[in-house]
């Protein structure tokens, strides 16, 4: 599963295979939520089945759908990289598996394998990239 995920392109097959013996699986119902916005971030999400909304509450409550993401999506990958809260919630939209990620499994693998990490800041930066000119394209509408 993982060889398909953007974030993990260019990783050898015996370093996606280190990723995958340190991943759990997990699936959960309908209409939970599986991270919670500022809650502390821990782990990456690869989604293997089902599909999710990510999205932001305002003081009030209300809702501000950010996007919304099926099989082969992820999210929480800063987690892995800093010891920031997390920037959204997330919550199942149809009954979801998931591939999860913790940042102490993954650290433990970044010892062994050195060079996932200069791929997935490789990926990463293209990520910030693609970010960077939806948000232009939406400032200049």
């Amino acid at each position: 599963m993982l060889q398909k995920v953007e974030i993990f392109q260019g990783l050898s097959p015996e370093e996606l295979a280190a990723l995958e013996s340190s991943s759990t699986s997990r699936s959960f119902p309908k209409n939970t939520v599986v991270i919670h916005e500022n809650d502390p971030a821990d782990s990456l999400f690869v989604i293997e089945s089902g599909k999710v909304k990510v999205y932001c509450s305002d003081k009030n409550g209300k809702e501000f759908i950010m996007n919304t993401q099926g099989a082969g999506d992820y999210f929480g990958e800063l987690a892995l990289l800093d010891d920031s809260a997390r920037s959204a919630s997330v919550r199942t939209v149809e009954k979801s598996s998931f591939c999860i990620i913790y940042k102490e499994d993954f650290n433990r693998v970044l010892d062994e394998h050195p060079g996932i990490g200069r791929k997935l800041i490789r990926n990463l930066a293209g990520r910030v990239r693609k970010l960077t000119a939806d948000v232009k394209s939406l400032a200049l509408q």
